[in-house]
């Protein structure tokens, strides 16, 4: 038997655990207000960056403490073959943008993208939709025949969906296509932000410590491909897609055409998904590790803006923020003596463990290169 402790999370299907409990509500209200505040009032751009991240580092989390264990999670071997595969789906859209024209691949992606943004929007508003609708409306629901679609899946495709789903789903697609119009900085960061969410709230990393080796792993990932080649910031700033969040820069805001800080979402969901299965731990343990792990993230990524201000160059945030969430964690465990038993934490079944040693299966979960592997980047641009 391993010594790693094995946990089963099969609380009931709680208010909480379906995102509608009072924190996940008060912070969701408060994303909503600094997203939308800016075309209202000037917002000093340095505090929105810092806000929007925390604010969606925060939503994610709680609304990732559900009733129900994953239904897979990335492995130890995933995250040390992670860097790796970033590495090259970002050297892939470089030579994209270097050898064809520039409008046609970033049609292509934007298409591509407008798709998933409907599913994450829909997904990350349906708790509010839900809300908003009579009780007999909310479990309403249309089940169509499932099929089969020879060379795509083998398994059955279920497009049954209940009312809320629906009314959501039609409100997001209009939302995507004024997108793909007018490529608002506003409909690009409400996208962002939904893929955030839900990326934090559903990617599993199966335990502590294969979260603390992806990010390490990740670290020296964005080191290399801020500092030591111009990949990155080439890939950021010709890739016209909801991968990065947009903020305008307060002394701009009338211009048409506005400079932007821009903040990779990688940036928000890589540490953001560690920072959640420790507030996953919290909850089975009743312990308070989150707060460390979300100060971290907070204070590395002000850290971050710092430094970029005072150099005027990209950064590598990841440099700052890994060993700020790393370090908090870790320090507050050795202080209240639970290292080992923090860093020994797993969400997975002793099935599921047996099963993948037995394998050898280390296949990446499907969506995660899509949701975070993309382009990490903080840049102001000039």
């Amino acid at each position: 038997m391993s010594k790693t402790e094995v946990i089963n999370r099969s609380h009931p299907d709680t208010k909480e655990a379906r995102g509608g409990g009072a924190v996940a509500i008060v912070a969701q209200l408060a994303l909503f207000i600094i997203t939308i505040l800016p075309l209202i009032v000037p917002v000093p751009t340095n505090l929105n960056i810092v806000l929007t991240a925390s604010l969606c580092v925060l939503v994610g989390s709680v609304r990732s403490v559900k009733g129900t264990p994953p239904a897979e999670s990335m492995t130890k071997k995933d995250a040390l073959k992670f860097p790796l595969i970033g590495s090259a789906v970002l050297v892939g859209l470089f030579c994209l943008f270097k050898f064809l024209p520039k409008d046609l691949v970033n049609a292509v992606l934007t298409a591509y993208f407008v798709l998933l943004g409907t599913f994450a929007i829909t997904a990350a508003t349906l708790p509010f939709v839900e809300a908003l609708l009579p009780r007999k409306l909310r479990t309403k629901s249309f089940e169509v025949k499932k099929f089969t679609i020879s060379y795509l899946s083998k398994d059955p495709i279920d497009l049954s969906a209940t009312v809320p789903e629906l009314i959501g789903g039609l409100l997001s697609l209009a939302f995507c296509c004024w997108y793909y119009a007018k490529k608002h900085w506003l409909a690009n960061n409400v996208l962002g932000i939904c893929f955030s969410v839900e990326g934090i709230e559903h990617l599993s990393l199966g335990s502590i410590q294969t979260g603390a080796i992806l990010l390490s792993g990740l670290f020296f990932y964005d080191i290399f491909w801020v500092f030591c080649t111009p990949v990155m910031v080439t890939v950021a700033k010709s890739f016209d897609a909801p991968i990065k969040l947009l903020f305008p820069r307060v002394l701009d805001l009338a211009e048409a055409k506005a400079p932007f800080s821009m903040l990779g979402l990688g940036d928000i969901v890589i540490p953001g998904i560690f920072v959640a299965i420790v507030l996953r731990y919290d909850a089975k343990h009743r312990s308070k590790y989150f707060y460390s792990g979300f100060a971290g993230y907070v204070g590395g990524l002000a850290t971050t803006i710092i430094v970029m201000n005072v150099f005027e160059a990209a950064q590598p945030a990841l440099l700052y923020i890994v060993p700020a969430v790393l370090g908090a964690v870790s320090l507050h465990a050795l202080i209240q003596g639970e290292f080992k038993q923090v860093f020994n934490y797993s969400e997975e079944s002793q099935e599921q463990i047996d099963a993948k040693k037995a394998s050898g299966d280390s296949s990446l979960p499907q969506g995660i290169g899509e949701a975070v592997g993309l382009v990490s980047e903080s840049k102001k641009e000039t």
